[in-house]
């Protein structure tokens, strides 16, 4: 059965989306795809308002993530987490060989500069940190953190920005991240399947200097394809299809209305979850692209069959909170409009639950 999905990811793809996708192939080593490549690249630099280096990878962002610390660290690094996929990076750290410093936050609360201050070893490397927390529905103030992290020390900088690009403005001019990574199935509204990393000068000149950097996922070699439109190895060419246009819907909408779109969105499902459970993320800092909502000892499981069998479907918790939580996507593609759609079904279930 068909649903539509308010999920964490993949995300709902609309019908006009998987038609562009369906056009002819390409070769990948010819001046079509090289066409299509570049084109897409240009269109995320004005998307995302950025100078960094972007590479495309066919691999989910967890490919670039592990990248990030085979390329960019030789031995020490620090990882911050609050919440699970924080915790996934320091272990991507830590299963590369690399020693990582842990600074862990509470779930539920954002990292703040408290918490980096002092923390940060003379020789820590790198820095790994997840802009929006999709186990907790945290948005992490990233400025700030970023602020931080540069007076103490000024080690690399590596953001995972998976499920705030395309929600919430990035801001990356400020913020100046070494590393960037999202991946296609969340607010970019694809399929699963092709990863992007904005990359700066400073890491590439590290990676150079850095041993046993693999192959698929080896920065240094992918930058020598894409200096000429190309991919390292076979690439997903239908999600780039995609990709190109998704970016150009992006561009004709405007970055401030796509925004404001994902900010009425969340207002919308915040305003829902305030009066029937709870919000697990603290006040002020909320992501813009998923709401988690607490649902303490209240018959999830019964209560998202219900929603699925109406045609709708919504995610489940996450991490050591997936008991008492559940969540809801508010991302992509979807307008307000669909949030009401969703919040309707949803309290008729409840209705029945009675």
């Amino acid at each position: 059965m068909s649903r539509k999905l308010f999920t964490v990811g993949p995300v709902e793809v609309f019908p006009d989306t998987l038609e562009a996708m369906s056009r002819p192939m390409v070769v990948h080593r010819g001046k079509d795809y090289q066409n299509l490549q570049h084109g897409v690249v240009e269109k995320l630099h004005k998307a995302l308002d950025t100078d960094l280096e972007i590479f495309l990878s066919p691999c989910s962002a967890t490919g670039f993530l592990e990248s990030c610390v085979r390329c960019g660290v030789h031995k020490k690094m620090t990882g911050i987490s609050n919440g699970s996929f924080g915790d996934r990076w320091q272990q991507i750290g830590t299963l590369n060989g690399k020693t990582v410093d842990r600074i862990d936050a509470t779930w539920g609360k954002a990292v703040r500069r408290e918490h980096i201050e002092g923390k940060i070893s003379p020789e820590a490397e790198a820095i790994t940190v997840v802009s929006n927390e999709s186990s907790t529905g945290v948005l992490n103030p990233m400025l700030e953190i970023a602020d931080a992290v540069r007076a103490n020390g000024d080690p690399l900088l590596f953001v995972d920005g998976v499920t705030a690009v395309g929600a919430v403005d990035m801001h990356l001019r400020e913020m100046r991240p070494d590393a960037m990574v999202f991946g296609s199935q969340k607010a970019l509204a694809l399929p699963p399947g092709l990863a992007i990393i904005c990359v700066s000068e400073r890491l590439m000149k590290k990676a150079e200097t850095v041993q046993n950097r693999g192959y698929y996922f080896d920065l240094v070699e992918i930058k020598k394809f894409a200096d000429k439109d190309l991919p390292l190895t076979t690439p997903a060419v239908s999600l780039l299809y995609g990709l190109d246009y998704q970016l150009d819907k992006w561009l004709r909408e405007g970055s401030s209305a796509r925004y404001d779109r994902h900010e009425a969105m969340t207002k919308m499902v915040h305003e829902w979850a305030m009066k029937r459970f709870g919000l697990y993320a603290e006040h002020g800092f909320r992501s813009r692209s998923i709401s988690v909502v607490e649902s303490g000892r209240f018959d999830v499981a019964t209560f998202d069959k219900k929603v699925r069998e109406k045609g709708y479907e919504i995610s489940p918790g996450y991490g050591k909170v997936k008991d008492s939580t559940f969540r809801i996507g508010h991302m992509g593609d979807l307008t307000t409009s669909h949030i009401k759609e969703l919040t309707d079904v949803m309290d008729a279930v409840l209705e029945e639950m009675k």
